[in-house]
């Protein structure tokens, strides 16, 4: 019995600290994770979320970090570029889950149904932001968000050794790439919300010349209002269907900005 516990003991730092490595990576991940890092989620779930992840994770790749990580190196060091790495690969989830919240601020903003720079009020999110952001969880998590996301972990470890830091420079570049894409990505969600801002604001503009004497803030305003409901309900399942095809895509290439 002694020797047994002598033996696992022994065992014990060359499966603790890479396992703990995954861990860290993971728990940055999930920091960072759609769905499962909102601050809507209690701490509690999240922590036995990224415990789950890691017990999923960490057999397909232990055999891999023990024969290639250097344990002789401070852990410390290891474990800093680990959350360095798992901060990375949760932002740039993150990102596309922001484009959603851009897209619909400059819809609402389009179309007069939030308040020009509504971001830095009580309330930072208009109607149409939380009406898509609700609705792109719910169908991230329907299309096996859980399943996806280990297998993006198992993989990460393919495109980023454990231990292994991440340049700044590289870094740098992929995030100034990464978020002029997801700004692209929310302008083409809200293109349609633009156009029909735009129309309207020509018919007002042409009414206005034609009948000056008519108050066409007045008639407008519902016209607007309803006109914004009905495209809301026309292109909320384009913009959905679009939203997760590229979020599939990042997460079989978590570092591309396409």
């Amino acid at each position: 019995m002694n020797a047994a516990l002598t033996e696992i003991f022994g065992l014990a730092p060359d499966i603790l600290r890479p396992g703990f490595l995954v861990f860290l990576r993971i728990g940055a991940v999930m920091f960072l994770m759609p769905a499962f890092g909102e601050m809507m989620v209690p701490m509690r779930i999240r922590l036995a979320a990224a415990i789950a992840f890691t017990m999923v994770v960490a057999p397909a790749v232990l055999p891999d970090l023990q024969s290639d990580l250097d344990l002789s190196r401070p852990i410390f060091i290891l474990g800093l570029s680990e959350i360095i790495t798992g901060l990375a690969l949760g932002l740039s989830l993150r990102l596309l889950l922001h484009a959603l919240q851009v897209a619909a601020t400059i819809s609402a903003q389009s179309t007069s149904l939030a308040q020009l720079l509504g971001g830095a009020s009580v309330d930072p999110q208009p109607a149409i932001g939380y009406i898509l952001l609700l609705s792109a969880l719910a169908l991230a998590a329907e299309l096996g968000l859980h399943v996806q996301v280990s297998v993006m972990l198992i993989k990460s470890y393919d495109m980023i050794n454990a231990g292994d830091p991440i340049g700044g420079a590289n870094l740098a570049s992929w995030l100034v790439r990464a978020v002029s894409s997801m700004f692209s990505f929310a302008f083409t969600l809200a293109a349609p919300f633009v156009a029909v801002s735009l129309l309207y604001n020509l018919a007002l503009g042409v009414i206005n010349r034609a009948m000056p004497q008519l108050m066409v803030a007045f008639v407008g305003a519902p016209a607007i209002t309803m006109g914004a409901l009905l495209v809301l309900a026309l292109t909320a399942p384009l913009i959905l269907w679009l939203w997760a095809e590229q979020f599939q895509l990042r997460l079989q290439s978590p570092f591309g900005t396409k």
